[in-house]
């Protein structure tokens, strides 16, 4: 029986879980998420709950996705080491971590954050799990992109939107990929779009529930 507080064990069986329903299939994924401590990326009253796969409360009416959720991400990313990428919701940093695992050491993880106080805690934890030389941290309206740093190799939103944020696909380089949740408020399709110089081919990934994607671009 594995301790409560015995973070290590519980992070690995839960990775465990993720390769047996075949969450996590390549070796990168794996070791990412062995590594990145999803309890330092929550509020106290739910550090116990860190390795339940199960979105959580993080402040602000958001929440940390689902360890599975993040896996689908990565996965469907195809991140490799070197790649600049943009990340659309921080939320508490921790999705960010995993893909900074991934494209580390010469990679780059931009992440964008509307709401200023979880701007604050991503980065505060960040720092404290030693990735914040891998991770920027911007506040501001993602639904918009980061027109300064691209373009960028890989793109994902961590939020439904009601269309695909046109800055977005602007800012994907050219044989790059986006992945963005799109639909209603309460259940979208993961869509993942490749950009092949001038024309972007769309696959979609099936369902998932996101909180809704606030800008702009997205929901007012």
């Amino acid at each position: 029986m594995l301790l409560m507080g015995d973070n290590d064990s519980r992070r690995n069986a839960l990775v465990d879980s993720l390769v047996r329903r075949g969450y996590v299939v390549s070796s990168s994924v794996e070791k990412a998420m062995r590594r990145v401590p999803r309890e330092e990326f929550l509020p106290d009253s739910f550090r116990e709950d860190a390795y339940i796969d199960t979105p959580l409360p993080i402040g602000d009416g958001q929440t940390i996705s689902a360890p599975h959720m993040v896996a689908i991400m990565a996965e469907r990313l195809d991140l490799a080491p070197g790649l600049k990428v943009l990340e659309i919701g921080a939320g508490s940093g921790y999705h960010a971590a995993v893909c900074a695992e991934i494209v580390a050491p010469d990679g780059h993880i931009y992440t964008m954050e509307r709401i200023s106080s979880l701007a604050e805690f991503a980065e505060g934890n960040l720092r404290k799990t030693g990735y914040s030389e891998l991770v920027t941290v911007i506040f501001g309206d993602g639904t918009r992109g980061l027109p300064e740093k691209a373009p960028f190799d890989r793109i994902f939103v961590a939020a439904g939107a009601p269309d695909i944020p046109e800055p977005l696909t602007k800012q994907l380089a050219d044989g790059g990929a986006l992945l963005v949740p799109v639909g209603g408020r309460y259940y979208q399709d993961l869509i993942k779009v490749r950009r092949r110089g001038n024309r972007f081919e769309k696959e979609n990934l099936g369902g998932c529930v996101f909180v809704p994607l606030i800008g702009e671009y997205g929901y007012h």
